[in-house]
């Protein structure tokens, strides 16, 4: 068993909480590498509105899961804090999914 965590209680949890974070990496690759490159570099302004909110939306969730999930998993603070400031960086839910997946 992985150190980060005692024993693994809710699966199914921890499954979802990887989908949303997967989820919300690929939403911030569309924000950054897509909708923001259209309203800096075309001058298309309304190009981040649908995209910047479906992103934060997702950004919400997961770090309301990635709390749940110290108690419902059970996540080491550590590792959720982790998986919160992951969110931010592109790419960084992906690097991070490695350290969940190795949970299961």
């Amino acid at each position: 068993m992985h150190e980060a965590v005692s024993e693994i209680k809710n699966p199914a949890f921890l499954k979802t909480l990887r989908v949303v974070s997967l989820i919300e990496g690929c939403s911030t690759l569309i924000l950054f590498f897509i909708a923001m490159p259209l309203k800096y570099l075309a001058d298309i302004t309304h190009a981040v509105s649908w995209p910047g909110r479906i992103h934060g939306g997702l950004f919400v969730l997961l770090v309301v899961l990635a709390l749940v999930a110290i108690k419902a998993v059970p996540l080491t603070p550590k590792l959720s804090l982790t998986l919160i400031l992951a969110a931010i960086v592109p790419f960084g839910p992906f690097v991070v999914d490695k350290k969940l997946k190795a949970l299961a």
